[in-house]
């Protein structure tokens, strides 16, 4: 028989919280559950945001039991109200005796303050279980609502030799089927993905899922706003942003006009002449993009590991050489000076598709 401890419920919880993966940002992703006499009366998650929280649907479920009942939850009940109003309104009303916790909300608007007024109620509060499992299914939103800088996640299908296209530009296909077809399931978790402009004039992507109806934002970085108006990156209904340099006076071309009528342009600080990729990121975040998945090309990638903006990688690796100094390299830009400023990852996971691997890592 299981023992049902803390943990246990939570893992349940837990469980819950992810059947919402992909669907729930800017918020984060919650499961709760409400336990009387050892029995779950009540469950829920959040689906999406605006929609009832994980709490309120648990409690819904669970209607009178709730009374003298414990409620385990994913993440701390709201005290702020945001699209709903706060949790811990419903949750003292509701006559729970105990509330269980798995992680304190890092958003700065809650942060301790609903287990306060919880605690000020007389309702008995534990917090800490599963923290670093919660952590990790939350970590677009942490960095998102602590930083307001979207998660920053780096794909790459490269070659074994580190290159994504030879050196006349071809690039089709370095990676095999089967893992191009995971690759396309991956975007399913992110709010957009982003290219540079090179990736858009050599590849001319669409950026679609093949698995899903959700319309990733399509971004590109285009200083110059020299993405072709006919790119297949228009293709379909999902919205496209271009983000590129401001306009000065007589600057403005036909094909900004153009480009104005398909996509929305939004104008970035400058840095060395170039966009400012850390300001392109918090204006992101203002339309709420909290997570965004970079697929190329290899001087946009190098740019962001030179502005420590990268989170996380995913680099899909073909047994292939297809050497030359003038083939494009997965990772461009400045680069360090020293071996000893190489940029460091962590907690890595191998997968492998057939001859193919997939490493997926921390950065920092």
């Amino acid at each position: 028989m299981i023992k049902r401890t803390d943990e246990y419920y939570m893992g349940l919880a837990l469980k819950l919280a992810l059947k919402a993966k992909g669907k729930t940002s800017p918020n984060p992703l919650v499961g709760s559950l409400v336990v009387k006499a050892g029995r779950i009366v009540g469950r829920g998650f959040h689906a999406k945001a605006g929609l009832a929280h994980a709490e309120i649907i648990a409690l819904d479920k669970a209607g009178n039991k709730a009374k003298g009942a414990t409620l385990y939850v994913t993440l701390e009940p709201c005290a702020h109200t945001g699209r709903t109003a706060p949790c811990v309104n419903r949750i003292i009303e509701s006559g729970i005796k105990e509330v269980v916790v798995g992680m304190i909300d890092p958003n700065p608007l809650n942060n301790g303050r609903g287990l306060m007024l919880l605690k000020q109620r007389n309702i008995k509060v534990r917090a800490g279980f599963l923290e670093d499992q919660l952590k990790k299914i939350n970590e677009s939103f942490i960095k998102y609502i602590t930083t307001r800088i979207p998660f920053v996640t780096v794909k790459v299908g490269q070659s074994l030799d580190g290159r994504i296209a030879t050196r006349t530009g071809d690039s089709k296909w370095i990676t095999s089927d089967k893992s191009r077809s995971f690759a396309h399931k991956l975007r399913q978790d992110y709010d957009a993905i982003m290219v540079g402009v090179n990736t858009v004039l050599r590849d001319n992507p669409r950026l679609n899922s093949w698995f899903s109806p959700k319309k990733l934002i399509k971004i590109i970085i285009d200083s110059n706003l020299s993405t072709p108006e006919n790119s297949d990156i228009f293709s379909g209904d999902a919205q496209v942003i271009i983000i590129t340099l401001p306009s000065r006076p007589g600057q403005e071309t036909e094909n900004r006009k153009h480009l104005a009528a398909k996509a929305r342009i939004l104008e970035v600080k400058e840095k060395s002449g170039q966009i400012n990729l850390r300001d392109a990121l918090k204006k992101l975040a203002q339309l709420q993009i909290s997570n965004i998945i970079v697929e190329g090309g290899g001087t946009l990638i190098g740019s962001l590991f030179d502005e420590k903006l990268v989170d996380k990688v995913l680099f899909f690796i073909s047994p292939k050489i297809i050497g030359g100094k003038d083939a494009v390299s997965s990772v461009m830009g400045a680069g360090v000076k020293h071996v000893s400023q190489a940029i460091k990852l962590h907690d890595l996971k191998i997968r492998r598709f057939d001859e193919e691997f997939l490493i997926e890592a921390r950065v920092g």
